[in-house]
């Protein structure tokens, strides 16, 4: 294991898992602190000084000049990671290369595509109080149309990753996500190539590991568990509208926005 000097501050979401993995995949000494979302700790002033976006993932480090660095975004921090810690390139390509910008296109599909979307899907499938058809179809109906771009693309590749010859950030960046496929009310199973990437991906030891660092990692178990689905809808749910009312009312804005965390 190489040591750092990093600090990891996740809870049990996709976009934390993703950095979890990352570090695991690397092989990286590094310091984990759980942030309770459930009471609002990513809303308290230590660590608005960190992400003052007030949502997980974030990271510290130390530089080589001594300065403290605090990061979030998990794409940045995605990108960071291995512009510092993979000189070997074992999840990534050099910097300027075709396939380095191959790998941040499908990076940046993740966060401003999958992510976003399937967070709607699973937000108004789990935790909104009214099951409006709307918002329903327009986000799973998204989500399934970003599946089939993924599907299609890793139907090409002749190493099963998302670019050249090994497993990227960018693979590490959507696995979380696709994983909770069901969780969003939709499923990979029409889509052959993702759902054998998928599990390409679950075999990964680095990925194995890391995804229980936040807290246990269910996702595949969750899914034929309709209880314990109920259960989490029902407690989640009572906290993130209560965060979401809090945030409303800290803004003066009366219809409020969900919060969870990118």
């Amino acid at each position: 294991m190489t040591p750092t000097k990093l600090t990891a501050y996740v809870a049990q979401v996709p976009d934390c898992v993703k950095i979890t993995t990352l570090l695991e995949e690397l092989g990286l000494e590094y310091t984990l602190r759980l942030v309770d979302v459930s009471k609002a700790e990513q809303k308290e002033p230590w660590y608005l000084e960190i992400n003052p976006n007030g949502r997980v993932p974030a990271i510290t480090d130390i530089l080589p000049d001594g300065e403290k660095l605090s990061l979030f975004e998990s794409g940045s921090i995605m990108q960071y990671i291995v512009d510092r810690y993979d000189s070997d390139h074992k999840v990534s390509y050099p910097r300027g290369s075709a396939e380095a910008y191959l790998t941040s296109s499908w990076l940046f599909f993740q966060t401003s595509g999958v992510g976003p979307m399937q967070g709607q899907a699973m937000h108004f499938t789990r935790f909104a109080p009214d099951k409006l058809e709307y918002p329903l179809y327009r986000y799973r109906t998204e989500t399934r149309r970003l599946f089939g771009v993924l599907d299609k693309h890793l139907a090409t590749s002749t190493s099963s990753y998302l670019v050249g010859d090994r497993c990227t950030i960018a693979d590490l960046a959507l696995w979380p996500w696709v994983v909770s496929d069901f969780w969003a009310g939709v499923s990979i199973d029409p889509y052959s190539h993702l759902k054998k990437w998928e599990q390409l991906m679950s075999a990964r030891p680095g990925v194995d590991k890391g995804r229980h660092k936040p807290g246990p990692h269910f996702m595949k178990e969750l899914a034929s568990d309709q209880g314990l689905q109920k259960t989490i809808e029902d407690v989640a749910g009572q906290w993130i509208r209560g965060l979401q009312d809090a945030n409303a009312k800290a803004n003066n804005d009366t219809e409020g926005k969900s919060d969870v965390g990118r």
